[in-house]
């Protein structure tokens, strides 16, 4: 395949929504002979790059994997390092977020989390809320599983009778209730499975895996992969023709 070069031809059918997967920090770190925490903060770089090109690419939505309920099970220092890299991004980079007009919302369970980073990411998504060029889902203590869970409950406090609960009910009760599901989930670091991220949501995504570990995920690769999409030809479980 030919190296794309610094000339990105316009998108034909950019994919709306965008989830991604961002694997790979941690191997990323061990190659280059650099700490985990540098993994991680090398890949939140990439994601700022990335942010940028979704805007140029067309694309409406972003919803980055960037901590799981899994991801409790690692080592205090990790979780500690991850939980100060978020926060700093608040601190130092939400106005120039702005400025280019993300909004930024959360998907996941803010109880956990320390009060002070709670209130921060809070402030953050109040701050942006007026912001239109592209809406960023930061999935921080989230799990799919987790997620519908707490939707039936919900449910069930509500008292809605059985008879009246449909797929498009539930999904008001999801997270990402009022948004499109997402057309593309992009993984990188080759690993093939979905690792409980917006299970109820991607029933109809398209999936695209990549070998290369996220901090090296660039430009060119990320329109690689949007391009791959306009290709498919998604049917949505019906038969062409």
């Amino acid at each position: 395949m030919n190296e794309l070069t610094d000339s990105f031809p316009l998108l034909e059918y950019p994919p709306q929504h965008v989830g991604i997967i961002m694997d790979g920090n941690g191997r990323w770190a061990e190659a280059n002979g650099k700490s985990r925490y540098q993994g991680h903060q090398a890949g939140t770089d990439n994601l700022e790059r990335l942010l940028d090109d979704s805007i140029e690419f067309g694309v409406k939505m972003i919803t980055a994997y960037a901590f799981s309920t899994e991801n409790w099970r690692r080592s205090t220092i990790e979780i500690k390092g991850l939980m100060k890299i978020l926060e700093r991004v608040i601190d130092n980079r939400l106005v120039e977020l702005s400025r280019k007009g993300v909004q930024l919302r959360h998907l996941g369970d803010l109880e956990k989390l320390e009060s002070t980073l709670r209130k921060k990411i809070l402030q953050g998504i109040e701050s942006t809320r007026h912001n239109e060029k592209l809406i960023l889902n930061v999935a921080f203590n989230y799990g799919g599983r987790s997620e519908i869970v707490q939707a039936v409950q919900r449910v069930i406090q509500d008292k809605i009778p059985p008879e009246q609960i449909t797929e498009e009910l539930l999904s008001r009760y999801m997270y990402t209730a009022g948004s499109p599901d997402p057309d593309l989930i992009i993984r990188t670091s080759g690993e093939f499975r979905t690792s409980n991220f917006l299970i109820w949501q991607a029933a109809y995504a398209e999936y695209y895996v990549t070998p290369t570990y996220w901090p090296d995920f660039n430009k060119t690769e990320y329109y690689r992969a949007l391009s791959e999409f306009g290709k498919r030809d998604r049917r949505y479980g019906g038969r062409k023709g």
